[in-house]
């Protein structure tokens, strides 16, 4: 999810993000995704601009000269769904968000409207595929 230019690692604590959200249920399915993403990574959470939590991060030059930082992983509870963050355009994604579970994508997105709704394992499992996957693409 290459991050435009207002997506920055922040200092603002993650979990004081998600204490914010006033959803109740979304706010639970953040903590668990949290705590989720955090052991599948191995990375600590950080705020990436003012909604993302991110997990690692990497750098990435588009065919333009356009370069950036962005996370490795990450994810936002937004209003109308919790929005996860990973690598995109493989056939191994699509392997995974077969086995996922009701959820919805976009480009790079992958929308859940609730946790319970997916395999939190298949969750881990693509977090760690992403990680692998943007570190061979991108090498530091």
């Amino acid at each position: 999810m290459p991050a435009d230019a207002k997506t920055r690692p922040t200092p603002v604590s993650p979990e004081a993000f998600i204490d914010s959200v006033d959803h109740p249920g979304r706010r639970e399915d953040a903590r668990a995704v949290l705590a989720l993403l955090a052991e599948a990574t191995g990375y600590p959470p950080v705020m990436w601009g003012p909604s993302i939590i991110g997990f690692g991060r990497y750098r990435y030059t588009y065919d333009s000269g356009h370069s950036g930082e962005a996370p490795l992983v990450g994810f936002s509870p937004r209003k109308a769904n919790l929005v996860l963050y990973m690598a995109a355009a493989d056939d191994a994604r699509e392997a995974f968000l077969a086995r996922l579970g009701k959820h919805k994508t976009g480009k790079g997105c992958i929308y859940l409207s609730r946790l319970d709704d997916v395999d939190q394992a298949v969750i881990a499992e693509m977090a760690r595929w992403s990680i692998k996957t943007l570190r061979e693409r991108h090498p530091d």
